[in-house]
């Protein structure tokens, strides 16, 4: 809810919503640190990812993993554990781990190691019974290039299996998969994807202000953005609704086009 009510920003659904999340990357917040984010922005977060392998280091990880889910925001980790614990063959030990610690949310991915897709889809299938899924499509390698048919293969495959939503992979560099090694996005292959796939199914790492920007001012004010750093949750905010320079008059009425300085 906005402190007030100010003509012409673009309508922001109330959470629990299905579009216009943000899916903030916690790479090792301390108990402090993640109650300050839950009182500053609670509202404005949807998911939270605990980084890549941090949770298994994180002190006290589910007594923050508490806090957040008492903030109404869905807790996951990052898929690379899930990785870490495949590749050891040890998926039944990751599957008890996520339960010790209370979580209703997975992510899967295959972005750090080789696994065959059938494979993938068979995991999501296997924890869609008793978890949200939310399953990453990209690689982390920025030599290993993906054709936009096989991107939307795979997004609507996983989907089918019982993913809530895909993924698109960036890293938190932001500078493989769905974008450029310059950061910039690709464009191609981003357009190619929504031809085919439902843009509300799709969460788009954006770790970036600049693509960020790209993604609100190409799709609108409730795109699916992830990857955010919880300081810029609400910025982030302040960019969908046209309140920082970058998308100022992305939602004005056209009159108001005159005063954009030349």
């Amino acid at each position: 809810m906005n402190n007030i009510n100010l003509p012409y920003l673009p309508e922001r659904k109330s959470k629990p919503r299905d579009s216009g999340l943000a899916m903030v990357m916690d790479k090792g917040l301390s108990l402090r640190e993640a109650e300050d984010l839950v009182s500053s922005a609670s509202d404005f977060i949807d998911y939270i990812k605990l980084g890549f392998g941090t949770s298994i280091v994180t002190p006290q990880v589910r007594e923050k993993i508490s806090i957040y889910q008492k903030a109404n925001i869905m807790v996951f980790l990052g898929g690379t554990l899930f990785e870490a614990f495949v590749i050891r063959d040890m998926f039944d030990s990751y599957r008890h781990f996520v339960e010790k610690l209370n979580l209703n949310a997975v992510e899967i991915s295959d972005g750090s190691m080789s696994m065959e897709h059938d494979k993938k889809c068979e995991y999501i299938t296997c924890l869609a019974k008793d978890f949200t899924v939310l399953s990453e499509v990209g690689s982390k390698e920025s030599g290993i290039l993906i054709a936009p048919n096989r991107w939307i293969e795979m997004m609507k495959t996983e989907l089918e299996a019982g993913s809530t939503k895909v993924i698109g992979e960036a890293r938190e560099s932001g500078n493989v998969g769905i974008y450029r090694p310059t950061g910039k996005a690709h464009v191609t292959l981003i357009n190619k994807i929504l031809s085919k796939v439902d843009q509300d199914k799709i969460i788009w790492e954006a770790p970036l202000k600049s693509q960020q920007v790209w993604f609100i001012n190409h799709f609108g004010a409730n795109v699916n953005l992830g990857n955010i750093a919880p300081a810029e949750v609400i910025p982030l905010e302040t960019l969908r609704l046209g309140l920082r320079g970058d998308t100022f008059f992305s939602f004005l009425p056209e009159k108001f086009k005159k005063f954009r300085p030349q």
